[in-house]
């Protein structure tokens, strides 16, 4: 399937599609004419990738492990990578800390928040 067909049934423009192969994640086969040409597992392969951006791992990280995705994009599975788990570890680590560095940050809002409603005029 050509790169406007992918983005019909994935729902992802072709401009990130582009950048999808650009990092590594997609490889079409490229055509005498030029135009991208996707196997008919493109779309499961666009589905993990959105997964797992969504779960917050960069694309480094998603092209290590996208080779061990299996199954329905939605619940994924993930088998036969070593250094999976250690990766998705490290990395579930990191967002804990993004969430307690943004909740520090939101609590200090909530006390400037307050205080200028409650500000004399």
């Amino acid at each position: 399937m050509l790169i406007g067909e992918l983005s019909e049934r994935t729902g992802v423009s072709r401009r990130l599609l582009r950048y999808y192969e650009q990092q590594g994640l997609l490889e079409p086969v490229r055509q005498t004419n030029g135009y991208r040409e996707y196997c008919d597992q493109a779309p499961n392969v666009v589905g993990h990738i959105r997964s797992l951006l969504a779960a917050g791992l960069p694309t480094a990280m998603i092209a290590g492990v996208l080779n061990c995705v299996q199954g329905d994009p939605a619940e994924p599975v993930l088998s036969g990578c070593r250094g999976m788990v250690d990766g998705l570890t490290a990395e579930r680590a990191r967002v804990a800390a993004e969430i307690e560095r943004l909740t520090t940050s939101q609590r200090a809002l909530d006390v400037l928040l307050e205080a200028a409603i409650h500000a004399p005029e």
